[in-house]
């Protein structure tokens, strides 16, 4: 079996591949400070309570945007895990073309995103992945990377909203009945949800007109990206696994069956 982990800025997502098929998937918050041992304690249990042990895991692929944190959490897979962990950056294989101004400061998991949304749907194609920040990335139909938009994502947003408005409170995340609302809560709501569903559908439309992709597919992924994509036609997938998948696909692009590096 295959563990990913992909650590995001709010959450570390784990997943467990059996072949191309993901068997489990749970998830940690980024936030709270852990040793390497607690790391390796917190996966092991989390395995044991969806019935895999150490001993099943034959490989280990993770991509992260938080560099504070690796050195223990990658120190937790050589203790715990006894492997050392395919780490996305720099020299890894990807099967697209990573150019731009500065192509090493693109972050890992929009490099992951890229490679599963080129690798399950072809080019061209637009990932928007609704995450801490919401990201369109644009792959081109030869596998070229080398454009992007990024925007505050809904949390960001509403921390924004609560924090520097003394009278405005914190509010679940949720799309009200209407956009026409009656009292603050709702009218946060609304603001924040329809007002990402309008971002989406320009920056969609825009990198459509810039580039002449009318045919271009538009996937969707991250935590969010489900209720945005339910209110839009202009979003054609949403795929939940991406960036997991992403992890897998790059492990099996730079590791052989044998456990080393092709």
């Amino acid at each position: 079996m295959l563990l990913v982990v992909d650590v995001g800025n709010t959450n570390i997502t784990f997943g467990v591949y059996e072949g191309r098929e993901l068997k489990k998937s749970f998830r940690i918050t980024t936030k709270i400070p852990r040793t390497s041992d607690e790391f390796g304690i917190s996966m092991m249990e989390l395995l044991r309570i969806h019935s895999i042990s150490v001993q099943d895991i034959g490989g280990i692929s993770m991509a992260s945007v938080v560099p504070n944190i690796m050195h223990a959490l990658t120190g937790a897979m050589v203790k715990y895990f006894h492997q050392k962990p395919l780490i996305v950056g720099p020299g890894v294989k990807t099967g697209i073309k990573i150019a731009g101004e500065n192509p090493r400061s693109v972050g890992a998991d929009r490099i992951v995103d890229a490679v599963a949304a080129y690798e399950k749907y072809g080019g061209p194609v637009l990932v928007l992945d609704f995450g801490t920040a919401t990201t369109y990335d644009l792959v081109r139909e030869d596998g070229s990377f080398s454009e992007g938009v990024t925007a505050p994502g809904l949390r960001i947003s509403l921390m924004a909203l609560s924090q520097e408005a003394a009278k405005l409170p914190e509010v679940e995340i949720r799309k009200p009945k209407s956009i026409l609302a009656q009292e603050t809560i709702s009218s946060m709501q609304a603001g924040l949800v329809y007002g990402q569903i309008g971002a989406t559908e320009y920056i969609i439309r825009q990198v459509k007109k810039e580039t002449g992709y009318a045919d271009l597919k538009v996937v969707a992924t991250g935590g969010l990206g489900r209720m945005i994509s339910e209110e839009t036609d202009t979003i054609d997938i949403y795929d939940s696994a991406l960036t997991l998948d992403g992890l897998r696909i790059l492990y099996e692009k730079n590791i052989d069956g044998t456990g080393k590096k092709r």
